[in-house]
């Protein structure tokens, strides 16, 4: 019962996060379910996005209560209740394949739509063990100090979920995250390798020239404003995107406007914020897997992405740093922080104080234990003291 109680708490765990710090991408995989089952169109983006992060936190905290027997009864029936709904879902997705899969795991483990449907058959099983004998589980933490669990990861979750959508999700698992060489990438594809880069082209919108190749293969450094639709683009930080186009102009660094908007919407969009940067036409899913971000801002190198901000963090370059090139600033280069430093703060903000609170809940519960143990033996020591003799 216990490796069923861990498969599916490992599982609701890491679906639950890889959502989290991308709620973005968890909203395009519903609107391509509402699409798929002919509903697109039907929820508006909010509601899609709030969804997003409802699954994820859920799915999280799922994963969180089965693993400390939180709400045993409550929590295995849940998960049974998701697995009813998903497997037969699944199934039809199989069958009918009206999308690639089902993002499950988001872009971290992409799974085909019948590895998917499996998968979701070993967890039924599972669920139906767990629910079968959930007072079977051993608790990590007293029922006393579950509610410290239970709000602690809830709003882990939520954290998580709302500072990718403010920054950029803090782990990366798409095709064109920092340190990929776009260049080598693809020109592999065009040669005729499976790789992600099929839909990637970027075309002038004035001109109609394709400069793909020419942008990958500038050895200088090229800024690539992203943004997949720029009538639903944010607007507030208009003053600092002309600034760094001002301040590539004036070193001669390559600055495009990628978008899949309409020659009407560009013009409206340049008409309302003065831009002076050339547009290029490139297909929207392309730009919403390279940045989770309307508008978002790409840095490359020698064809090599080095640099990716969230419109809400674009980089401010002040009188002093516009005098020097980017080989002179930090944001010419790529962040010191690794994966594995990122994982360890993950590790630090969640699990450690998890830990700690075991461990302070275990020591708690013992010295209970003794307390009660010690009460007997005291209340009768101190009758047979005052029995006279």
């Amino acid at each position: 019962m216990n490796i069923c109680r861990l498969v599916l708490a490992a599982t609701f765990i890491l679906s639950g996060f890889v959502k989290a710090v991308d709620p973005l991408g968890t909203q395009y995989k519903i609107d391509d379910y509402l699409e798929a089952m002919h509903l697109g169109g039907l929820l508006s983006g909010y509601v899609t996005l709030g969804a997003s992060v409802a699954q994820a936190a859920v799915e999280f905290c799922l994963g969180c209560f089965l693993l400390f027997a939180i709400q045993r009864r409550l929590t295995s029936r849940l998960i049974l209740l998701i697995m009813a709904v998903m497997t037969p879902l699944t199934l039809w997705l199989a069958l009918a394949n009206p999308i690639s899969d089902c993002g499950c795991f988001g872009d971290a483990v992409v799974l085909t739509n019948w590895q998917t449907f499996w998968k979701n058959v070993v967890l039924l099983a599972c669920a139906l063990v767990v629910v079968r004998w959930p007072r079977d589980m051993f608790r990590f933490v007293s029922k006393a100090n579950q509610w410290i669990v239970i709000n602690y990861t809830l709003l882990f979750a939520i954290i998580v979920s709302l500072w990718s959508l403010y920054y950029l999700p803090p782990f990366d698992f798409r095709p064109y995250h920092i340190g990929t060489d776009l260049r080598d990438g693809w020109q592999r594809t065009m040669e005729g390798e499976a790789l992600p880069y099929a839909d990637l082209f970027i075309e002038r919108a004035d001109t109609g020239d394709d400069i793909t190749e020419a942008v990958l293969a500038d050895t200088s450094y090229t800024f690539l404003l992203v943004s997949p639709y720029l009538e639903q683009a944010d607007d507030s930080r208009l003053d600092l995107i002309n600034q760094l186009y001002e301040y590539a102009h004036a070193h001669h660094y390559g600055f495009y406007c990628l978008t899949a908007s309409t020659a009407a919407n560009i013009e409206r969009w340049t008409e309302m914020t003065g831009a002076e940067y050339p547009f290029c036409l490139t297909d929207g899913t392309t730009l919403k897997t390279i940045v989770r971000s309307n508008p978002g801002l790409l840095l490359m190198k020698d064809g090599r992405i080095i640099g990716k901000w969230s419109h809400n963090d674009l980089p401010d370059i002040d009188d002093e740093q516009a005098q020097r090139p980017l080989e002179r600033l930090r944001i010419g280069h790529m962040p010191d922080d690794s994966v594995a430093e990122r994982i360890m703060a993950i590790l630090l903000w969640f699990v450690l104080p998890l830990a700690l609170l075991v461990l302070a809940d275990r020591l708690w519960t013992w010295t209970k234990w003794l307390r009660r143990r010690r009460k007997p033996h005291e209340a009768q020591t101190s009758h047979e003291s005052q029995t006279p003799h």
